[in-house]
């Protein structure tokens, strides 16, 4: 989840450094941590419509706390008017396949305190009593911090309490409730913000926490008063992330929206609820327009937080649905939202991975979740990405336009094995988006050949800070830098044009004041790459072009020029550059992150070329050649003729193998 997701984020994390680490309780309050008194019951009462059916006998006891607090567990176990995605009514049916051996082990870790924050990070154990505010990641990353109060221990103690219907579980997850609401209380009553209570970290709870209570409402070691203890902690969620005009903006408002409504539609008798569901509801439905490009991808340019903007819309829009509000969302959200569906559709890698541009920092693995929205939408093309081919129906091409946001792909067919090249140059996404337009990952024959470099991490000390800086470099992605500075953004397409033999793409961007990077690739045959770089405009200095492979130890040829993988078996990929006088083959530094938090070393090269300032332009052909063999086919690339750089028409000369082409491309008249 992302820590600062927007500009609002950036100010609010900003202002929350400050006192993040600070303990608003009392260093004795969690050893005497305990479920609700008598005045909490009072206090609860309160914000309650005991007008409502079904709580004659709590109104009755109103002025007795301790039997209303039973009173009150007595209703929300037999209440059945309220659907939550969690039914307890499968509860015994859950017994002995609900939980996998991870969820298990957390779990067990838990009970002797043992808590993660989320899979990036090692488990911490906090010994008998649990400090909510020290930062124990060894990299003082920040999100460790952010993120134990997100609670993913509690989820895991929720699912083997199922499992194996074990007490011990409900008793640990009752024991760190009570510790935890008694020793991080709201902003409201402590006067400052903690890192308890970014409101990204609220939201999520107000999601999270309604899911454990359909799980341990149930449990005879959840009372009365820790009912009470836990409404009571929900009511004030809900009112410290509804308390503004609006919710934020960016991902983190989706979440503050998506924790409000599931507070409201879980206790809608709240006398507040009503309030509640309508804003976060109307929220939703209006965000949509503004995170989602007409294409269908979010804003932020960056497949993890587009997969999880679907959940934030969908999670809602269902549970509106199963509550009867079917009217919650007009027409055009679920248009916007099946179009955000289609693009893992069209930009997925074929092994059901996905690209990881900007802050995707673990892949995303779309495939279950595009089966689910293909049964949802009724989409057979969706069926068939999803499945494998297995069912539906082909999807009707095989290469994609995304134009909004500037994501384009293009593939060899559906299957695991495909080749498939999925390219960014788009807007600026903000935050979780780095300046690193024309890049592109290609993948063949299973296996992810030339993978964008990732993120590694968000915060942390001045090494971890440093390295985070290091990815966000322009010139550690597979694009085009004029002396090793970063680009900006300012993309445009200028020539889409797939077809059966040869799929064209053209696209600028206005990488530097006085340097404009055009790329064309050319997909021939479905088979193999070629690409046209080209540095047009007054800018001098070095040009180079950067290229970056897996992990592997590669071969390298500086005369051809040309550099390689090299893998025992399966897929390998060749680099080949055109002959071309001042031109140098040179390795740089490479680093890959496939998870948060981890990084690898990788072969990573550069096509160096001088430009003066009286040089219009300059020009690179690349062959990028994936192949399935032991030894790399014969390859050539020359230019028919000699376009000037920034020529509207470019025609060459390929050799690849036994196959010769002569290829072209035509962007037409230029405009005037």
């Amino acid at each position: 989840m992302t820590p600062l997701g927007t500009i609002a984020g950036v100010m609010l994390a900003a202002g929350l450094l400050a006192t993040a680490f600070a303990n608003p309780a009392a260093a004795g309050d969690a050893a005497a941590a305990g479920p609700a008194t008598d005045g909490e019951v009072t206090l609860l009462l309160s914000r309650l419509d005991l007008e409502r059916p079904g709580f004659a006998r709590v109104k009755a006891l109103k002025d007795a706390p301790p039997e209303a607090a039973e009173a009150l567990l007595a209703y929300y176990r037999s209440r059945t008017g309220v659907k939550h995605p969690v039914d307890r009514a499968g509860r015994n049916e859950a017994k002995g396949k609900y939980a996998g051996r991870y969820d298990v082990a957390v779990a067990d870790d838990a009970l002797k305190n043992v808590l993660i924050t989320s899979g990036a990070y090692p488990r911490h154990d906090f010994g008998p009593d649990i400090d909510w505010f020290t930062n124990a990641c060894p990299k003082k990353d920040n999100e460790w911090l952010w993120q134990l109060h997100r609670h993913s221990s509690w989820r895991r103690l929720a699912r083997a309490y199922w499992h194996t219907g074990d007490e011990k579980y409900a008793k640990a997850y009752v024991r760190q409730l009570r510790d935890w609401v008694r020793s991080c209380p709201p902003p409201r009553k402590t006067g400052r913000p903690s890192a308890a209570w970014r409101t990204i970290e609220a939201g999520i709870r107000g999601y999270s926490w309604t899911d454990h209570f359909q799980h341990f409402v149930d449990s005879p070691s959840f009372t009365g008063r820790d009912l009470v203890l836990f409404m009571n902690s929900c009511f004030d969620h809900a009112q410290y992330l509804s308390a503004g005009r609006s919710f934020r903006r960016g991902n983190w408002g989706l979440m503050e929206a998506e924790g409000t409504a599931f507070i409201a539609f879980l206790f809608p008798e709240f006398k507040r609820a009503a309030e509640w569901r309508e804003k976060s509801l109307a929220h939703l439905a209006a965000d949509i327009k503004k995170q989602v490009r007409p294409d269908g991808h979010q804003i932020e340019q960056c497949l993890n937080y587009h997969s999880g903007c679907i959940g934030w819309f969908t999670r809602t829009a269902e549970l509106a649905k199963m509550n009867g509000v079917e009217d919650a969302f007009p027409s055009e959200f679920w248009k916007r939202l099946e179009k955000m569906c289609e693009v893992f559709m069209k930009l997925g890698l074929p092994d059901g991975a996905s690209a990881q541009f900007g802050d995707t920092s673990s892949t995303v693995h779309w495939r279950r979740k595009l089966l689910k929205w293909a049964g949802f939408f009724e989409r057979e093309d969706m069926l068939y990405a999803a499945t494998g081919g297995k069912e539906g129906e082909p999807p009707a091409a095989t290469a994609f336009a995304l134009k909004s946001s500037g994501f384009y792909s293009m593939r060899s067919g559906w299957d695991g094995n495909a080749v498939c090249l999925v390219l960014k140059c788009g807007a600026d996404g903000g935050w979780h988006c780095q300046p690193e337009n024309g890049t592109f990952e290609l993948y063949a024959a299973g296996r992810r050949l030339m993978p964008d470099s990732g993120t590694y991490i968000y915060h942390g000390d001045a090494k971890a800070r440093a390295a985070r800086e290091w990815f966000r470099q322009t010139k550690v992605h597979q694009t085009l830098t004029l002396g090793g500075k970063n680009s900006a953004y300012a993309a445009k397409l200028l020539l889409w044009k797939p077809g059966d033999d040869l799929d064209t793409l053209v696209v600028e961007n206005r990488s530097y004041k006085s340097l404009t990077h055009r790329r064309a690739v050319l997909f021939v045959k479905k088979k193999f790459f070629v690409i046209v770089d080209e540095a047009l405009g007054d800018g001098a200095g070095e040009v180079d072009l950067h290229f970056q492979l897996a992990p592997c130890k590669p071969v390298v040829s500086k005369g051809t020029p040309s550099f390689r993988t090299a893998f025992e078996k399966g897929a390998n990929v060749l680099i080949r550059g055109m002959k071309q006088q001042g031109v140098k083959l040179e390795e740089e530094e490479g680093w890959v992150s496939y998870k948060y938090g981890k990084r690898q070393r990788r072969p990573a090269f550069r096509f160096a070329l001088a430009k003066g300032a009286g040089t219009p332009g300059v020009r690179f052909v690349t062959l990028v050649v994936p192949y399935d063999a032991a030894r790399p086919p014969a390859t050539e690339v020359s230019i028919v003729g000699t376009p000037k750089p920034g020529a509207r028409r470019v025609a060459l000369d390929v050799r690849v193998g036994g196959l010769r082409e002569r290829i072209a491309y035509d962007l037409g008249k230029a405009p005037r």
